[in-house]
């Protein structure tokens, strides 16, 4: 029995190495094509200037700046409700059966293709709100699609905070309110962050919800406001891909395109990383 127990063991562990060495080849395979295709188009003009000759020349700078534009509105949009829903949740919300009810709806909508959320967001914001194509209503779309990824990690964050904490502070004469802001938030915080790497990795690479409410196919110039439309990154590699005229010039383009908006997710990703690494190094339990 010993010996069979230490043969599955060994077993085990083998197939988990296997399975990490596997994923770890194709995400290399992954990068290296992406990387050597687009590595090849990316100078100083690509970053800075805008398209020119019907998208086979210039840059993708209009491209860089709508992305960034969508995703910090969606984020500040969601990331506040997102942990306001999270604190509602785990302090306020009553009776069992309702929150139970709101749980449920939220991980339903963290299951709903995103293209669902586009026409959502084209019924919603594009044509009843009367936003038009723009900014603004591309980035509460993207907000409301990443609300429930915020809400369950917030509110899984806010469960592990230790109830000891809870406890002694409210035996020291802290209110409520006082307990969340000071003491339950920033013990949660570093696990918060995380549900908001995973939203702005998720937000910036998305194309089904912004394809009907905020991106243009062409344009050189930069939104001057959130009711302008934007050119996105990621919907300038479908367009390039799908209805390029120019598939020699175009196709490299979009694979260094593609370089760009990976670098941008895994910088934003890198910095909220460290801003989590310093909480939790600074943090005193």
């Amino acid at each position: 029995m010993y010996n069979l127990r230490k043969i599955a063991q060994f077993l085990g562990e083998n197939l988990l190495r296997f399975f990490i060495i596997l994923t770890a080849f194709f995400l290399i395979i992954f990068l290296y094509i992406i990387f050597v295709k687009g590595g090849k188009v990316i100078t100083w003009e690509f970053l800075t200037a805008p398209p020119r000759e019907n998208m086979t020349a210039g840059g993708i700078y209009p491209a860089i700046v709508g992305t960034f534009w969508l995703t910090l509105l969606s984020i500040g949009f969601a990331l506040p409700l997102g942990i306001f829903t999270a604190i509602y949740l785990v302090s306020y919300a009553r009776p069992y059966w309702f929150v139970r009810l709101v749980r449920i709806a939220v991980n339903t909508l963290a299951g709903v293709p995103s293209i669902i959320y586009g026409l959502f967001g084209m019924t919603v914001f594009v044509q009843m709100l009367k936003m038009d194509v723009s900014l603004l209503a591309g980035a509460l779309t993207l907000g409301i699609l990443a609300l429930p990824v915020i809400i369950n990690a917030s509110e899984e964050a806010l469960r592990q905070v230790p109830h000891s904490f809870r406890e002694a502070s409210l035996g020291l004469g802290a209110t409520e309110r006082q307990t969340i802001m000071r003491v339950l938030l920033p013990t949660a915080l570093p696990s918060i962050l995380t549900g908001a790497i995973i939203s702005i990795g998720r937000v910036a690479g998305e194309t089904a919800p912004i394809l009907f409410t905020a991106a243009t196919f062409y344009s050189r110039r930069l939104p001057t406001s959130v009711m302008d439309e934007v050119m996105a990154l990621p919907y300038h590699i479908y367009a390039l891909m799908t209805e390029g005229a120019h598939p020699n010039e175009q196709v490299p383009i979009a694979y260094g395109t593609a370089v760009i908006l990976l670098a941008l997710v895994l910088f934003v990703s890198a910095i909220a990383i460290a801003i989590r690494f310093r909480i939790r190094k600074n943090r005193k339990w």
